[in-house]
């Protein structure tokens, strides 16, 4: 027969572990790792943007660099057979053909200063762009860091909590039969967590029904003593 002080401590016990279970509820749910988790998201795509524009600017910066040293090359070239040109001491015909070259290299240096002016506007842009880019990414890597701490210390707090609680529980427990443990367990699991109640004014604690005169009776003889509508472990 179930005496009734291990019911009573099992009451306690139950009560702690509402407790605890509010603590891990609290600690799964803290606002701050929904949060959390959208940083790491953001951070993941702006990372990969960022690589995709230090790549952008990378190309611009080669292509600008190749367009300049192609622009140098024609200008000297432009020099040198302006020199020539102007030297004097050739036939009419090297005269008119040294002019043709003249014209044709002038023509290729004024496209080259396009190509190196129409490069050099996107060049600023773009690294205004990876600068911008970069400082958000440092912004968002600060709010993580920041929250990351926060939950580190609301952790730290609820497991210390939930420790003192786990060691109340384990002493409430001690005295309480085993067998009558292994069924307020399954009880929990299949009663949202409430597996015993006290029985008041003829009213189950677990369910909120009320017992009639015989159903009382009948739960008092009962071992161990049990709720005529949910089952639940009662305290009579």
């Amino acid at each position: 027969m179930i005496e009734m002080p291990a019911l009573a401590d099992l009451l306690d016990v139950q009560e702690l572990d509402l407790q605890l279970d509010r603590l891990r509820n609290e600690r799964q749910s803290l606002p701050e790792l929904e949060r959390y988790k959208e940083l790491h998201t953001e951070l993941t795509s702006t990372e990969k943007l960022l690589g995709i524009q230090r790549d952008e600017l990378r190309q611009l910066e080669l292509d600008t660099d190749k367009a300049d040293g192609e622009l140098s090359i024609l200008e000297s070239r432009l020099e040198e057979t302006e020199k020539r040109l102007f030297s004097g001491g050739m036939s009419a015909r090297e005269t008119e053909n040294l002019r043709i070259q003249v014209a044709q290299i002038r023509a290729q240096k004024g496209s080259a200063e396009e190509l190196v002016l129409g490069l050099l506007e996107k060049l600023d842009p773009a690294r205004e762009t990876v600068g911008d880019t970069e400082r958000g990414m440092e912004a968002l890597e600060a709010e993580k860091t920041e929250i990351e701490t926060q939950i580190k210390t609301d952790w730290k707090r609820i497991d210390a909590e939930m420790a003192r609680k786990q060691g109340r529980r384990d002493e409430a427990v001690a005295p309480v039969p085993a067998d009558l443990v292994e069924l307020y367990e399954k009880l929990r699991m299949s009663k949202q967590g409430v597996a015993i109640a006290a029985l008041g004014h003829g009213v189950c604690g677990g369910c909120r029904l009320s017992l009639s005169a015989a159903e009382q009776s009948e739960v008092a003889a009962s071992d161990p003593p049990r709720c005529v509508h949910c089952r639940r472990l009662l305290v009579v």
